[in-house]
């Protein structure tokens, strides 16, 4: 029996110093051009959390512009609904900013939703996207179902919608790039890619969701990184509690994840690739793998490799407390949020495209 490990009470960003000294820019970076996901602005995005100190950024403009007065080298952003005459709009923002600009779209949900789907490719691909990343679960496996049996009933609806944006965006000869977005492990999302054989759909490799399966992050980006079309680059701590183990996002350099081996793998299989910051400012989230219901889509998961994991969570457990924003203002969660993405942005500043 494993044996359950007490929860860790994190504390309150006490001690942090927004002013504090930024790290050295380490050399594997050099060469790299780090652009911005729209979720590493999930507070300010559409006004989600409101202070005059940091204005919402209303749509993709607003984002693009601030993301380039910060020194960012691109976005990507969700495109619905823009229609023909944002999308112009769009199109000149990017080359007067000269931003790479990716999208991020959803899925058709069956034939019925093709049209609308085919509209937000033709609008993305006319302001100058030619790779949108997408997700066949907008949430996690682990608390989105009861059973294997709903798990089942979900990849067979996801796989019929991949198989319906296959032939929209072959028509339109743009990139889909999948995500690994706590629904699939790295070993069944290389088999729906293989199955799915097509030369437009590919992954976004995200260097961090997949350590909530169990997975380790850097065996996650070797595995997925030959069909890597996009990137969400962060970075991971992790500390054990009660239930299992919990998992934020922390800055650049900080966590667990091998930067160096991630990017170099993903540029190594696509050249071409960008690659994007995906640093989401959030309470730490909980991963209850010592629990039954956590287990109830998995079938081929050993108690080993739980040992083995929790393992690696105990010996790489973040130092002091991981970062949390319950009990902050709104005015300081914005800065933490906006500081967050700086500090990651600094990390990799030398390499910018400006």
């Amino acid at each position: 029996m494993m044996k359950r490990r007490q929860f860790l009470q994190a504390s309150s960003l006490a001690g942090l110093s927004l002013s504090m000294p930024f790290p050295r820019i380490p050399d594997f970076l050099k060469g790299y051009s780090m652009g911005i996901v729209i979720h590493s602005y999930g507070m300010r995005y559409g006004g989600r959390v409101k202070n005059e100190n940091f204005p919402p950024f209303e749509n993709a403009l607003d984002l693009m512009r601030h993301c380039h007065q910060i020194g960012a080298g691109g976005v990507q952003t969700t495109v619905g609904a823009w229609g023909l005459d944002f999308s112009n709009k769009v199109r000149e923002e990017r080359e007067k900013l000269d931003l790479y600009l990716e999208g991020s779209i959803g899925l058709p949900k069956d034939e019925t939703d093709l049209d609308r789907f085919e509209k937000e490719i033709k609008d993305a691909k006319n302001a100058g996207v030619d790779v949108l990343r997408t997700v066949c679960l907008n949430g996690r496996r682990y608390e989105n179902f009861e059973s294997v049996d709903q798990f089942r009933d979900f990849k067979k609806k996801a796989l019929k919608s991949l198989q319906f944006a296959e032939g929209v965006v072959k028509k339109h000869q743009v990139k889909l790039a999948v995500e690994n977005h706590k629904d699939w492990t790295s070993e069944e999302l290389v088999e729906i890619l293989k199955n799915l054989s097509s030369e437009w759909v590919g992954a976004t490799v995200d260097f961090g969701n997949n350590v909530s399966l169990l997975e380790n992050p850097n065996k996650v980006i070797e595995n997925l990184a030959p069909f890597a079309f996009s990137t969400h680059v962060k970075d991971m701590g992790v500390q054990e509690y009660e239930d299992g183990f919990l998992l934020s996002e922390v800055p650049l350099g900080e966590g667990i994840v091998d930067l160096k081996k991630g990017m170099d793998l993903c540029r190594k299989y696509n050249p071409d690739i960008q690659f994007s910051l995906e640093m989401i400012t959030r309470d730490p989230l909980k991963i209850p793998c010592l629990t039954d219901k956590y287990w109830e889509t998995f079938e081929s998961v050993s108690g080993s490799e739980l040992s083995r994991h929790l393992s690696f969570v105990r010996k790489e457990s973040y130092p002091g407390s991981l970062p949390q924003v319950f009990g902050l203002s709104d005015q300081q969660k914005l800065q933490v949020e906006e500081e967050n993405v700086k500090k990651c942005l600094n990390f990799s500043k030398s390499n910018l495209l400006t």
